[in-house]
Parts: C-alpha cells; structure tokens; sequence
C-alpha cells in the first residue's frame, strides 16, 4: 500500500514543473529580509494561499516584532509526525527585487533567494499539496515556514523546538550542494559581542595614567584565534573591531564581535569555557572586558543524519539519480532539531549555488525530482529504525 501511495505521489508531482517554477518566480519577486516584516508576511501570505486552497490546515502565528510564523498539519496533529523546515527570509535588503528580480536562462533560475531557499519552501508546499490529495495522509505531517534563519533564528527557535517535539524526523530544505550532495553534518556556530572598558589619557602628556581598551582586546584576539584548530573543525574569528576616540588618546573602550564554528556539541562547551577564560583574564591593569552572546546555532552531527540518509538514498536511485552527503561549515536551523535528538538531514532542497551573492541560481530541472523524493522518503519512514540515532 505504501508503494502505492509513493507512486501516486510521484506521479501527481511530475506534471507540476510550471507550476513550481511559477510559484518559485513570485516568491523571489518578494523582498523578504530577516528584519522586514511586511516582506517576510506577504511571502507567508502567498504560502497560505497555495496551501489552503488545497484544504490544508495553516496556523499562522503572529509576531510583533518579526516575521509571523507559519505551521501547516496534515494527517492530525498527533506525535510521531514528520517535520519540514523552511525559512522565509533572505539576507538581501529591502529594494534589491525592484533591481534585480526573478529572471530565467533555459535551466536557470535567478534572483534574491532563488535558492536560499525560496525553492525550498515551494518544494514543502508542492509535498503538502501532493499528500493532501492522498485518500488518508498516512503519518502525521508538520510543515514550519519560519522568518529569521538568516540572523540565527532568535524568535523561529522556540517554534521549532515546540514543532520538533515528539517528531519521528526532521527534514530540512535548505538547498542541495552544487555536486548534487545533500547535507548530513553542519556545524555548529556563535557569535559574540566583546566589550572593554580602559581609561582615557593624553597619549604623551600622561600616558601611564591611561588604560588602553585596545590593548586589551588586541592581546585577547590572539588568544580567542589561536583556539582554531582546524584538525578538529573549530575556528574562532574576530570579524569586526572598533574602539578608541582619537589617535593621541588612550582608549578607553573598545569592542568587537566574535564568530565561532564547531562540529560537535562536546567541542561547544569546551570552546565556550576556554573563550570565557580568556574574557576574564586581566590583561592590562585598569581595564574590564565584558562579552555577550549575540548568535547560535547547533551543530548537526552525522550520526543524527545517517539512517535517514540512506532511506532518501533509496528513494533516490528510485526516482533516478545518485546522491551523497556531505558535511558543510555552514549553519542552519535542522541543528536545533538534532540537538533534541530528533532524526535530521538537511540540505534537500533543490540544487543551488553562489547563495547570498547577486549570481546566486538555481537548476530548475532539480525542483521536482527533488520534491518527489523527499517525499518519498516521509512516506517510506516507516522502514527505517532510529535507535542509533537516539
């Protein structure tokens, strides 16, 4: 029976090229930047449009400050349900569609997001409307259409912890690697934000009667950077510096912001330790460097992705072409449904590169072979056992 139900699937989601490629085209038209609200809800708008109009159920949960954040239940809303992630927003300013919007050469589809991951959500939309044309969904299935992925999810987390609660998996559909690979381990990231406060004198009138903030935070970046250890996949980067009022002065403040990456939570915690041990050692006499995290994201280990990698590896083959995973130093949201525990792969969206840059693209011919196969892959859960993920 369950066969049957991919087959029919399958079938319905091949002749739905234009379609998708449509829908793709008027999501891209849409600034949606992580802090333009407006943006990010009329692209919410359009997916509850599509979605309801197939009887699909879409709670849209309003936020004041930010994007509203949608969910869409087939199949109840019992546990033991399937998740799909996406997220609405792009890093691009408001102003950049009126410029630069959606535009097609032959198999090429570009524009602000086109696959950072506009295709995506057209791909979760086209999965839910497919199985709601199922006699009975056989499993339950959440969809989150998220708002702020792009600048580390400080409100979409919460919603996706609540969503990932009691979920058999989690898929996620950030777009596929440019060889074609989907992602099945990310690493983890932070961001902090490093202030000192020094004291101020006359750089040659009364110099030792200063202390100089930016002295400090010059000696603590060159032990923050030298916690990279690239064996192990942990880099630490101070990005920005700022500080000081005038050449002849001795600084009395200065601050930067830190990035951090990390493949495993273990290494987290032990880089986290090691960056507060730096903050808090004296440095120079007279100064006081405080430090706030500003940013995280989970990692996605391997071992969270296997099982479900190679049931969409199956699934695949079936629907005809190869695929590998791979791991990527970038971050995304599936870190926060790994990091409960819950099954994840990543990165299944359809094939894109060059993403957050004016060439960003996406092959169009990837949009439904991909789409049937993640959803064959929900369908066919019932095959695979999570115990070694757990």
């Amino acid at each position: 029976m369950q066969d049957e139900l991919t087959q029919q699937v399958c079938a319905w989601l091949e002749g739905q090229q234009q379609a998708m490629q449509d829908c793709l085209e008027a999501l891209v038209n849409i600034d949606s930047n992580s802090y333009d609200k407006a943006g990010t809800d009329a692209v919410a708008d359009l997916i509850t449009q599509w979605l309801e109009q197939d009887g699909i159920t879409v709670i849209r949960h309003q936020r004041p400050d930010s994007g509203d954040i949608l969910e869409a239940h087939l199949g109840g809303t019992g546990q033991g349900h399937v998740l799909l992630m996406g997220h609405r927003d792009t890093v691009f300013p408001t102003g950049t569609v009126a410029g630069r919007g959606y535009t097609q050469q032959d198999n090429i589809g570009f524009g602000p997001g086109v696959a950072d991951m506009k295709s995506g959500l057209v791909m979760n939309c086209f999965v839910m409307r497919a199985l709601s044309r199922l006699p009975t969904c056989p499993l339950p299935v959440r969809a989150l259409f998220t708002a702020d992925e792009e600048i580390g999810s400080p409100d979409g987390r919460a919603f996706i912890e609540a969503a990932a609660q009691g979920a058999r998996a989690a898929l996620n559909v950030e777009p596929g690697r440019v060889s074609g690979n989907v992602v099945t381990g990310r690493k983890g990231g932070a961001g902090f934000l490093i202030e000192v406060a020094g004291k101020a004198a006359h750089s040659g009138v009364s110099h030792a009667d200063g202390a100089s903030a930016i002295e400090t935070l010059a000696r603590k970046i060159i032990k923050l950077h030298a916690l990279t250890d690239y064996e192990a996949g942990i880099t630490t980067n101070v990005g920005t510096i700022a500080g000081g009022v005038s050449r002849n002065t001795v600084a009395p403040f200065a601050s930067a912001q830190l990035d951090t990456r990390f493949v495993t939570t273990a290494q987290r915690d032990q880089l986290y330790k090691a960056i507060e041990a730096i903050i808090a050692e004296p440095d120079v006499p007279g100064t006081l460097a405080t430090i706030e995290q500003t940013s995280e994201f989970y990692p996605l280990e391997a071992r969270m992705s296997s099982a479900l990698f190679e049931l969409y590896q199956v699934q695949a083959k079936a629907i005809g072409f190869a695929v590998d995973g791979e791991f990527t130093g970038g971050c995304s949201d599936a870190g926060w449904t790994a990091s409960l525990g819950i099954p994840t792969l990543c990165g299944l969206g359809p094939i894109g590169a060059k993403m957050h840059t004016d060439e960003e693209y996406c092959l169009l011919d990837t949009l439904v072979p991909r789409t049937q196969t993640l959803a064959a892959t929900l369908l066919n859960l019932h095959d695979v056992s999570f115990a070694s993920a757990r």
